[in-house]
Formats: C-alpha cells, structure tokens, sequence
C-alpha cells in the first residue's frame, strides 16, 4: 500500500516509490465535507492509491479530482476515479477543460476554472491559480488553499529518490539536482524555461504558503516564499538561455 502522511489539517499525502524511475509519485487527499483529490496518479497506480483514499474515506465519497495539467501522472486514472465516485467532477483549468479533459477523458464535463476563482470544500478554500507553462502545458493551474496556506505545486519543486514525508531542509538543492541530472539524457528541458516562468514564481511566491506540496519528493514546511524566489534562480541557472 502507498504511504499515509497528515502533511497539514485534513491534508494527506498519498506516495509510491516507484524505484526503476529512482522517483515518488504522490497525491494529495483534502478531508472535508467535499472531499478533494488533487492528482490521480498514473493509471497502473489506481489500486494502490484507491485503497490508501479507502483508508481516509470512502472512495465513493469524493466530490472533487483536481490537477494541474493534462499528463499521466496528473490526470491518468480520472476515468476510473469517476467510476467509483459517480457524483465527483474534475477540477481543472478552463483552458484545460475545452482543449483536452472533456473531450479526451473525464467521464463528466470538468469543472474548468479561471484565475482568481475560488473553490470551497466545507472549511477549506482553493483558490485557482492559473498558470500557463509552468510546470508545463498551456492548460496548467495550481491551487493555493488559503485558511491554512498551503501551495499544491505539481512539479515545482521535483526531487529525485525515496525521501521523507515532509522536511524543513533544503528542497531547491535537490531540485535543482535532479534538473542538472536531467539535462545531460533523453529527459531534458523537463520544464520550459520561458517568459512565464519568473513572473509566475514571484506571483506564488508572494502568497507566502507556509507549506509546498509537490508531486516528486517530500512536502516542503518553512517559509514557501523564500524556497519559490530561490526556486526561480535555479531555473534560470539551469534552464534558463543565455
């Protein structure tokens, strides 16, 4: 079964270490009265994920699926979540929802949402980020959950290995490992280095989240604004054209 964590109130982060990829997949799971998923999981994962949703909640129960953007492991096994939750909607950008999820995946019309709007779970609020190219795709968004200050980054902030739950250390340093590895094999330009980029990271940035949850790797608990600027300077360094 994936590993539990309680990462902030009600928020639980659902990992695999899948280790031919040396890389941790997690999802992030919001108890509330409508409970929110952010991130599928690929679909060769959805047993794994679906029984440790069962040991949170009912899995028939959930309300929401969110995700940044249209990839496996963001969206992949949307069509069988929808299966067991029948009353559940995709949540994803408006961009997202007219060029790809309805069409391609969701089994209902996604939710398509547009910067600024604000999604209520019962005690908790998400506020839509949009966020084009960044981590990748013209359809991506994040969504900041404001009571409790909490970023829910996708990629931003990607680490290689089987690392712990949450840290208050240095996440920038090893993201910025895995991007230097990167660079050098088929796996390059991961994330699009573009004119996006450092306006979309001081934005986040700004919001001060106190804790960074991302996909790959360990949830970041500290000063989310500080590790954000830091953030941008390593894409630059790395990504960035000179």
């Amino acid at each position: 079964m994936a590993q539990i964590t309680e990462v902030a109130p009600d928020l639980f982060r659902i990992t695999t270490y899948l280790e031919p990829f040396n890389l941790q997949f997690s999802q992030f799971l919001v108890r509330d009265a409508e409970p929110l998923l952010f991130h599928t999981g690929p679909r060769a994962l959805f047993p794994a994920v679906k029984e440790a949703v069962g040991a949170l909640i009912d899995p028939q129960s959930l309300r929401w699926i969110g995700f940044s953007h249209f990839e496996a492991d963001e969206c992949g096994s949307l069509p069988e979540w929808q299966e067991v939750a029948r009353h559940s909607t995709a949540v994803c950008s408006l961009v997202g929802k007219l060029v790809s999820v309805d069409d391609c995946l969701a089994v209902r019309p996604a939710k398509g949402m547009t910067d600024g709007e604000v999604l209520e779970t019962g005690k908790y609020r998400f506020r839509f980020l949009a966020t084009p190219h960044v981590p990748h795709c013209w359809d991506a968004g994040l969504l900041f959950e404001e009571t409790q200050r909490t970023l829910l980054c996708s990629d931003l902030l990607h680490q290689g290995g089987n690392g712990e739950p949450v840290t208050g250390s240095d996440v920038v340093g090893r993201c910025r490992d895995v991007l230097v590895e990167y660079q050098k094999g088929p796996l390059a330009n991961y994330l699009p280095y573009g004119p996006f980029m450092d306006a979309t990271l001081k934005r986040l940035a700004a919001l001060q989240p106190k804790t960074l949850a991302t996909m790959h790797g360990s949830v970041y608990v500290g000063d989310g604004g500080k590790a954000l600027h830091d953030l941008a300077g390593v894409f630059r360094e790395v990504l960035g054209v000179s």
